[in-house]
């Protein structure tokens, strides 16, 4: 089969490789579309020596179960979060995913949308209910609960959004800059969410977020950029006793006094609960998946908007270096693999 591997200069090569066994526990997927992620050019930039197939979106149809699994079977219309880091991974005509992180579709839903969400969704997820601790949508909030989240246009920060009106969670306060007008279409004015642009400047961004709250106290930040000082302003914006969570690793010294930031690692929900505690993120990635799976199969949840790169894998190395340059608002790239040359359908 077909796999693409990444290096540090985020080139791409495209080699044949063998089509990989399930494990117990594992399912392997026949991919039709794979979405891209940031992390698919940072990770090579990070750690130079690790040249993989970073893909970690899937969609596609099952193709063989591995011992012990019991949701699927072969030709289920499926689509999973890879493991990041480990072998076999999206892109790639075959690719392996954990049974706990895989969840059924249904027609409705395209290939193409389904590859949008595993990744930034559970990373949405997790900094909301898990690192927050905000009210789950199966028992949503009660009362006001200003939330800020940080880059409202980014795939995380826009799932962020949807869960957060799934649980109830006004207002919501979105900071974003061209892609606002798709962040306004997210939210629900009557109950006070609002956009706050980011070009208008660091104090612009810290007053307009308190004004936003309309008094209330702000405890609450997603920073789903968590670069160029984004979290310094949601420091200086939030009221104390507040707690920010975001997706890239910020230096602890610069928290503000009485502001919490917690880091958002999705790759937790493929690791065992922590010492001394029963259940962890694993066991909730795994009931969150099958809750996204039903809200794209009843319609009260969908996925980001995607461009289709051309070419299959051939496309995978232009896609990644449009998301190096900073080209992607409001937008997920995913490649088809059966348009890869040398793929037989």
């Amino acid at each position: 089969m077909k796999e693409a591997i990444i290096d540090q200069t985020v080139a791409v090569t495209i080699r044949d490789v063998e089509i990989p066994t399930p494990q117990p526990g594992q399912v392997l997927i026949k991919v039709v579309v794979s979405g891209t992620n940031p992390k698919d050019w940072k990770v090579p930039k990070w750690q130079p020596d690790n040249v993989i197939n970073q893909g970690d979106d899937i969609a596609g149809y099952v193709e063989a179960v591995g011992e012990g699994v019991q949701k699927f079977r072969k030709g289920d219309k499926v689509a999973a979060f890879h493991e990041m880091m480990s072998p076999h991974g999206s892109y790639a005509e075959y690719a392996i995913a954990w049974e706990h992180t895989t969840f059924h579709l249904t027609e409705k839903t395209s290939f193409e949308e389904a590859a949008t969400i595993p990744l930034a969704a559970m990373t949405a997820a997790l900094g909301l209910y898990q690192e927050l601790k905000l009210p789950l949508p199966w028992s949503p909030a009660g009362k006001p609960t200003p939330l800020v989240v940080y880059g409202g246009a980014s795939a995380v920060g826009a799932f962020a959004i949807k869960f957060a009106k799934l649980s109830n969670i006004h207002p919501i306060i979105a900071v974003a800059g061209k892609g606002a007008p798709f962040v306004e279409d997210l939210l629900e004015p009557s109950k006070g969410d609002t956009v706050v642009d980011y070009r208008e400047g660091d104090d612009a961004v810290r007053s307009k977020i308190r004004a936003a709250a309309n008094g209330a106290p702000v405890h609450y930040a997603y920073d789903a950029v968590s670069q160029k000082g984004s979290h310094v302003n949601l420091g200086a914006a939030l009221t104390k006793p507040g707690a920010i969570t975001t997706v890239l690793p910020t230096p602890s010294d610069e928290a503000a006094d009485g502001i919490a930031i917690r880091r958002t690692m999705v790759g937790s929900v493929h690791m065992p609960p922590a010492e001394g505690k029963a259940l962890g993120d694993k066991e909730f990635g795994a009931a969150f998946f099958q809750f996204i799976g039903r809200g794209l199969a009843q319609g009260w949840f969908s996925g980001h908007p995607y461009e289709v790169r051309k070419g299959g894998l051939g496309g995978v190395e232009g896609a990644l270096k449009d998301l190096e340059a900073g080209k992607a608002s409001a937008v997920k790239y995913v490649v088809r693999i059966g348009e890869t040359e040398g793929v037989l359908l």
